[in-house]
């Protein structure tokens, strides 16, 4: 598939008197996986899930996580009420289930054997990031989804069918495989190794425009999505708000790669067999010059609270937080 570029530039904004940051980037319509991109240096930056962020790196690529975009969205196999799959895992024997990338189908593979299963129990799917549309084509049963984004789609779907959004139901993988955590999909800013080596305050402002972009998003969400879709008209939909909506909680206010959730998508990616028993985790906060905060007190009670949070969010729609107790003893980046 021949590549198509738009190449623009990082920029910082002003609007309503409020400087944020507008991330313009080569856009690249190619068969590629964005750490292939990174990694191969025809991009300095990018976005990235932690889980691919690692196996990346194991694979070669010399790709870096300088930053957190967002801290553990649920993840899971998404489905409808009326497939007749349940919360027994084993009800998917059979069924046709769709993935996004390579990892999402070893990550089903690897949890059917956790189950009795085979991978010859069901059927494999490759359905990109257009899980939801082959749900409601029906070609498949099920598929790989974040709760703030595929579920959004199946429960905006389900109310234009004049059906119930609940409905919509996810086997979260977390629990399915017992990981305790959510966080093999956060969402990641990662780097070029080389790049970053050599640009080392280059990378250092634009984490630091980041973060005021980041503090702006917090306090002012409204406004920031207003921006956003003044930015970039094609987003202003009633789909994206709600999506940005359920995405808030999830925004890490200080960026910090966390080392707890590192070291546990490690060990899950060992255990998947993408990562060697020696493997080092690949990420970084020296770029990130300000008060860390204190890590979570209670991450497993956290997470339930956020499910609690998010079916708020997706009955009443709004801008809300998760008040998050944190041990004592702030860090700081070196």
């Amino acid at each position: 598939m021949k590549a198509s570029r738009l190449l623009c530039s990082n920029q910082m904004i002003r609007v309503s008197g409020q400087h944020h940051f507008g991330v313009v980037c080569q856009v690249l319509t190619t068969k590629q996986d964005v750490t292939e991109i990174v990694g191969t240096g025809k991009v300095d930056l990018g976005f990235k899930a932690m889980i691919h962020t690692l196996a990346a790196k194991a694979r070669g690529f010399p790709v870096l996580s300088i930053g957190s975009l967002l801290d553990e969205p649920f993840t899971g196999v998404v489905y409808l009420k009326d497939s007749g799959i349940t919360t027994d895992f084993r009800t998917l024997k059979g069924r046709r289930i769709g993935y996004v990338g390579e990892f999402g189908k070893i990550q089903i593979d690897e949890l059917t054997s956790h189950y009795g299963m085979a991978p010859t129990d069901y059927t494999a799917v490759r359905c990109g990031m257009n899980v939801s549309k082959a749900i409601i084509k029906g070609e498949i049963d099920a598929g790989i989804g974040l709760e703030n984004v595929q579920m959004v789609e199946l429960e905006e779907w389900l109310a234009s069918q004049d059906r119930p959004k609940s409905d919509v139901q996810m086997l979260r993988i977390d629990e399915l495989a017992e990981l305790g955590c959510c966080c093999f999909c956060s969402i990641l800013y990662i780097g070029n190794e080389k790049f970053l080596a050599e640009n080392p305050e280059k990378v250092r402002a634009f984490m630091r425009a980041v973060k005021r972009a980041t503090e702006y998003v917090l306090a002012e969400p409204k406004n920031a999505f207003d921006d956003y879709v003044d930015f970039k008209p094609v987003m202003g939909t009633p789909l994206n708000r709600k999506i940005f909506e359920r995405s808030f909680a999830y925004f890490s206010k200080d960026l910090k790669n966390v080392a707890r959730d590192w070291e546990k998508v490690t060990r899950y990616g060992k255990r998947l067999g993408v990562l060697g028993e020696s493997f080092t985790p690949n990420y970084t906060n020296e770029y990130l010059n300000w008060k860390m905060e204190e890590d979570q007190a209670d991450p497993t009670g956290d997470q339930k609270r956020m499910v609690a949070l998010q079916q708020e969010i997706a009955e009443k729609g709004g801008f809300k937080r998760l008040d998050v107790e944190r041990v004592m003893g702030a860090t700081v980046s070196a």
